[in-house]
């Protein structure tokens, strides 16, 4: 994983020191919360419903053993024991004293981590596939290519100040595992007929109050020229983006406005442009960029086979394993939604664990999902039920993944000064629900996902059921959805008809379950039988 330089470090330690003196002044007064609001906002600092919550970036959710333990230490020792990781491979902290947060921030910077840009009108927190560096299908590790681009992008001073908040993904095999094509820039690195490396750029998608899907304006750029092209698709956003009015301000706006294909046009007049002024980064710098991201010392004689008499463990590996480029590995994915449990929660003894047994199993790394799970990318086959032991007892052993239990869900009104109801209940109920029944493994892959506002926080477009939290007249209310996607077969959902109390949700929920064991064919999704027979049969079962 990348480690800091010298720059790296004093930028970081500048940017704490120029925090806590925009801390203090505020604290005495001598700022008011308007002219403070855009300074914490730059250190990802925000004020929530009960408290200050600070959002701590974990770029391309890469973690090590070191870092895992300093968050855990800041839970302990600034918030209420606990962290809460994100859609965006984030970490959050929902009870955070502002005079407690340049400290916070000290300690990060110790380990090499920060919170800057993790808020803004600026470029966020760089996203990646969360097996990267060990999927069996991927073209290349596409991390170097997101540090690469986080180097870039941190401290533009052309892109500090966009007309509103922007996000990248990058990935590096045809399935999509990090949502690439719901990004502001989504980047597929794919090869070309003479097999040279390039990248897709995929621009104009995202969520929110108007989820849009983003159509390829350039199906390769070459890779020396991927931050120049990167830098084109910003600066026709941030010269035409709207700034009159915030629910048009995302580029998805412009891209439809425009068109996607005058937008291209004008992409490629301004990447023409920066050719010539040689905005491209010194191949040099990828190359070094690239040494982090190596291998580690896997054992090519690891044994490739599982011993599968423990029938809990067994379900465990079939559910939360995935497989690896090398055959005596897997990586392991280390569920955060117990039944019962808060989605992308995890105590500080939890954090601790998972560092240690990613120092112990898994050549000390650690990777956040988008989808609010952590994995151990490189897993030997033959260490998995001693892992799998110590996760269990830990309660993490849930082997839930891609199912029903395996909920995303946004903070909701529970923390959050913007949503309109409660995610965080919704969601245990249904996994209580479902693992009451024995359904789980039955309906096999079923993507839920629940957000408490409009702007989809949880991902509710992409769920292949989602939820989303109104407020109507005064009393929470949830719509559901339904087929949508965040893989290679995106899709958004949609609604269903008219909304559910916080305890018809769950029933509606089991009930489109139903209609869909009843109708489904041999091998198909809880998504795929949806597309095949529509909406009808669902919605007679839910509204007669």
């Amino acid at each position: 994983m990348y480690a800091y330089d010298q720059y790296d470090q004093a930028m970081v330690d500048a940017r704490v020191e120029e925090f806590r003196d925009q801390a203090r002044r505020r604290l005495e007064g001598k700022l008011t919360e308007d002219q403070f609001k855009p300074l914490r906002l730059m250190n990802g600092l925000y004020l929530q419903l009960h408290a200050y919550m600070l959002r701590v970036a974990i770029p391309y959710g890469t973690l090590d053993s070191r870092q895992m333990h300093a968050l855990a230490d800041i839970a302990d020792k600034y918030d209420r024991g606990y962290g809460h990781f994100t859609t965006r491979q984030n970490i959050q902290y929902n009870w955070i004293k502002l005079e407690d947060a340049a400290d916070i921030l000290a300690d990060l910077a110790k380990v090499e981590m920060h919170a800057i840009q993790t808020s803004g009108n600026c470029i966020r927190n760089i996203s990646s596939d969360h097996f990267a560096g060990a999927a069996a299908d991927e073209i290349v590790d596409p991390r170097p290519y997101a540090e690469l681009l986080r180097q870039w992008s941190s401290f533009h001073p052309e892109f500090s100040y966009l007309p509103r908040k922007f996000k990248i993904a990058v990935i590096a095999s045809e399935k999509d595992r990090a949502a690439m094509r719901l990004h502001d820039i989504g980047i597929n690195i794919v090869t070309n007929d003479a097999g040279e490396l390039g990248a897709a750029f995929y621009v104009g998608g995202g969520m929110g109050r108007t989820p849009m899907i983003a159509p390829c304006i350039n199906p390769f750029v070459p890779l020396d020229q991927l931050v120049t092209y990167a830098e084109a698709c910003l600066r026709v956003y941030n010269r035409y983006g709207r700034r009159d009015n915030k629910y048009k301000a995302r580029i998805k706006i412009l891209v439809h406005e425009l068109g996607a294909e005058e937008y291209t046009r004008q992409v490629e007049a301004e990447f023409a442009h920066l050719l010539d002024q040689g905005v491209e980064p010194p191949l040099v710098e990828l190359e070094r960029i690239k040494a982090y991201f190596e291998d580690p010392a896997f054992d090519a004689a690891a044994d490739a086979r599982i011993d599968r008499s423990d029938p809990d463990f067994a379900v465990w590996v079939d559910r939360n394993t995935v497989a690896h480029k090398e055959p005596g590995y897997v990586s392991a994915v280390i569920s955060l939604k117990p039944v019962g449990g808060i989605p992308g929660d995890a105590t500080a003894e939890q954090m601790r664990l998972m560092a240690d047994l990613a120092k112990d199993y898994s050549f000390d790394e650690l990777r956040v999902m988008h989808t609010q799970n952590i994995v151990l990318p490189h897993v030997r086959k033959a260490d998995l039920h001693a892992l799998w032991t110590a996760l269990d007892q830990a309660g993490l052993g849930s082997p839930n993944l891609d199912t029903v239990e395996d909920i995303i869900a946004c903070p909701g009104l529970d923390y959050c000064s913007l949503a309109n109801a409660r995610s965080i209940p919704i969601a245990q109920r249904i996994a209580e629900r479902f693992a009451a029944s024995g359904k789980t493994g039955t309906l096999g892959e079923l993507k839920l996902k629940i957000s408490g506002c409009i702007n989809a926080c949880g991902h509710h477009h992409a769920g292949h059921i989602g939820i989303l939290g109104v407020d109507r007249k005064g009393v929470e209310n949830y719509q559901l959805l339904l087929g949508g996607s965040e893989a290679e077969d995106v899709s958004l959902a949609k609604i269903t008809g008219p909304g559910f109390d916080e305890h018809g949700i769950v029933d509606a929920v089991e009930t489109v379950t139903t209609v869909y064991e009843n109708e489904r064919q041999e091998g198909e999704r809880f998504v795929d039988t949806f597309r095949r027979i529509g909406m009808n049969p669902f919605k007679e079962a839910l509204y007669g």
